[in-house]
């Protein structure tokens, strides 16, 4: 089976760490070689810029170009050292938030100019794009109830509702835009619904 990039994307709270790794258990079962990582945080270096991305500061709030270029290093690294050495090998990359993650976050949230972040995604990637984009939806307000029993929120948990549904937006948009590439999954559903129809549609597109 030839190697292929699946990407997972939605707000906070969509349940994507979970449906990652319940896809990376049913393709091992069946013998896939699987890479499951993330966007930021995928590499030694990706880990430390995820700590300066996502980690409060009170007294120093980072400006939304300057966060967006740490997510962008982040994504260079990457993807020339995680990313295409797993599709070269032949397997089966599972990220959890991708290129789609900038554009939905600091292009439609914190409202920088899209077709400007879709050059410089491009020019971080080496224009690698998704094999296919599961973009697990649910309306930031359920989203936010998820994650209050969580210990701490990181930054942009923590942000403003109208934040989050300008995010949600913004990847209404992105689907719209690639319905080739993009599945949309209601994630308001029990994670065993979603997982199945996670299933369904990766059988139908990529494993015949």
């Amino acid at each position: 089976m030839p190697g292929a990039l699946i990407t997972f994307e939605g707000g906070e709270g969509a349940g994507k760490s979970t449906q990652l790794q319940l896809l990376a258990e049913r393709l091992k079962a069946m013998g896939q070689s699987v890479c499951l990582t993330r966007q930021p945080g995928g590499t030694p270096h990706g880990r430390r810029i995820r700590e300066l991305i996502l980690q409060p500061v009170d007294d120093d709030q980072l400006s939304a170009r300057a966060e967006l270029f740490l997510y962008l290093a982040d994504r260079a690294q990457h993807v020339d050292t995680v990313i295409r050495p797993a599709l070269a090998r032949r397997e089966m990359v599972l990220c959890d938030r991708y290129t789609d993650s900038t554009l939905a976050y600091q292009g439609y949230g914190r409202q920088l100019d899209v077709a400007e972040l879709k050059l410089l995604n491009e020019r971080a990637t080496g224009a690698l794009q998704p094999d296919l984009v599961f973009w697990l939806d649910l309306p930031p307000e359920l989203g936010r109830q998820r994650i209050l029993g969580r210990q701490a929120l990181d930054r942009l948990e923590m942000e403003a509702l109208s934040f989050h549904q300008r995010v949600r937006a913004g990847y209404a948009t992105l689907a719209a835009e690639a319905p080739q590439r993009w599945v949309h999954i209601d994630a308001s559903q029990n994670p065993e619904q979603v997982s199945g129809q996670i299933w369904a549609v990766l059988e139908q597109r990529l494993l015949r």
